[in-house]
C-alpha cells in the first residue's frame, strides 16, 4: 500500500491499482492535482504487476470540477490543466472509475479520460461550462461526442444540465450502475475481470481501441484554450462565476 503527499492513495490488489482522490467532500481539482494524478498514472504504467488501475473518490462528489484557489480563471491556467490532461489520456493501461455524487466540469473531463465508468443512481454528470460564461475545456468537445454521440454531447454542452446515474446509463455515459453501496466492490470487478487477461493483449488492444485519442485531445485542447481566453475577458464570465456561486440562472448580456 503507498501514498503520496499529494492527496492520491494507491492501494494495489491483484494486479489492479486501486488510485484514489482524497481531497474530500468534493475532490476539487487543481493543475497540481491533475499533474500528481499523471504521475501517479505514468508510475502505474511502467509497473509490470500492475494490469488495470481503479480511480476513485473519498467523499461526497467523484470531482466537482476545477478550483483555481487563488488562480484567476486565464488561459495560462487552463493551458496547465489541459497538459496534465493530455498525460491522463496517454496512460497505456485500461482505466475504471467509480463515480459516486458530482462529475462536473473538469470532474467530468476526468471521468471521460477513463475507460469504463460504474456509476451510482446518485451520481450527477455535467460539463457546466456555459453556465460559467465559458468554452468547455478538458478535451471534452471532443471525448463526449467520442462517447455518446454528437447530438446527446451537443445537448449537453449547450445546456449545461445535469444528467443523473440513471439517463448516464441509459447515454452510454456511464456504462454500470451500482449501488451506492457496493459502487467500489462493483468497480473492483470489472477492474479485475480485465486484469485477469493477458496484458500485452489487453493493451493492445486498448492501443488500437484509442489510436490517436491522446493527439486529438491535444490538438482539441489548444482550441478551447483559444476560446476560454478570449471569454474569460468578457462581463458574461464574470456574471456567470457570481450565477452560479449564487445558485441562480445568470443574467448574460452577451458583453
Amino acid at each position: 500500500m503507498l501514498g503520496t503527499d499529494s492527496g492520491i492513495h494507491i492501494a494495489v490488489e491483484s494486479h489492479v491499482a486501486q488510485v484514489e482522490l482524497r481531497h474530500p467532500p468534493h475532490n476539487f481539482v487543481n493543475a497540481q492535482v491533475l499533474e500528481d494524478l499523471a504521475d501517479c498514472f505514468e508510475r502505474l504504467d511502467r509497473d509490470p504487476e500492475i494490469r488495470c488501475l481503479l480511480l476513485t473518490a473519498q467523499g461526497k462528489s467523484f470531482c466537482a470540477g476545477a478550483n483555481f484557489g487563488d488562480e484567476e480563471g486565464s488561459a495560462h491556467t487552463a493551458r496547465s490543466y489541459y497538459a496534465a490532461a493530455v498525460r491522463l489520456f496517454s496512460t497505456r493501461k485500461p482505466i475504471v472509475a467509480a463515480i459516486q455524487g458530482a462529475a462536473i466540469g473538469a470532474g467530468l473531463g476526468l471521468a471521460l479520460v477513463t475507460d469504463f465508468r460504474v456509476a451510482s443512481p446518485e451520481a450527477r454528470f455535467a460539463a457546466n461550462f456555459v453556465k460559467l460564461g465559458i468554452h468547455p475545456g478538458f478535451g471534452l468537445t471532443h471525448t463526449l461526442p467520442r462517447l455518446i454521440g454528437q447530438q446527446a454531447a451537443s445537448l449537453l454542452l449547450y445546456t449545461g444540465r445535469r444528467v443523473g446515474g440513471v439517463e448516464a446509463a441509459r447515454i452510454g455515459l456511464a456504462d454500470m450502475l451500482a449501488d451506492s453501496e457496493v459502487l467500489v466492490d462493483t468497480a473492483m470487478a470489472l477492474a479485475q475481470e480485465i486484469a485477469e487477461n493477458a496484458p500485452l493483449a489487453v493493451m493492445a488492444t486498448r492501443a488500437t481501441l484509442r489510436t490517436g485519442l491522446a493527439d486529438a485531445v491535444l490538438a482539441q485542447t489548444s482550441l478551447e484554450v483559444s476560446e476560454q481566453e478570449r471569454l474569460f475577458l468578457t462581463e458574461d464570465y464574470r456574471e456567470g462565476l457570481r450565477a452560479v456561486s449564487e445558485r441562480r440562472p445568470g443574467n448574460f448580456n452577451a458583453r
